[in-house]
């Protein structure tokens, strides 16, 4: 079996709906701009309030992806 590095990159989504979609919305948005991407933490989940109610919820992420052979 072959060994993996990894790399971290922290990121957050957002989303009007859930923090489920806020994840999502980070990971799917990741995909389109890094290769590899294997695992990921969830870090902090937050939301705002607006006039007493959430208004988006915001959820930081640590993304990890395995870097390519030179």
């Amino acid at each position: 079996m072959e060994d993996h590095v990894y790399r971290l990159l922290e990121l957050v989504g957002t989303s009007e709906e859930s923090v489920s979609d806020a994840i999502d919305a980070a990971i799917r948005r990741a995909g389109t701009a890094v290769r590899n991407i294997r695992c990921s933490e969830g870090v902090q989940a937050r939301d705002e309030v607006v006039n007493g109610k959430v208004g988006r919820y915001r959820v930081t992420l640590k993304e990890g992806f395995t870097l390519e052979k030179p």
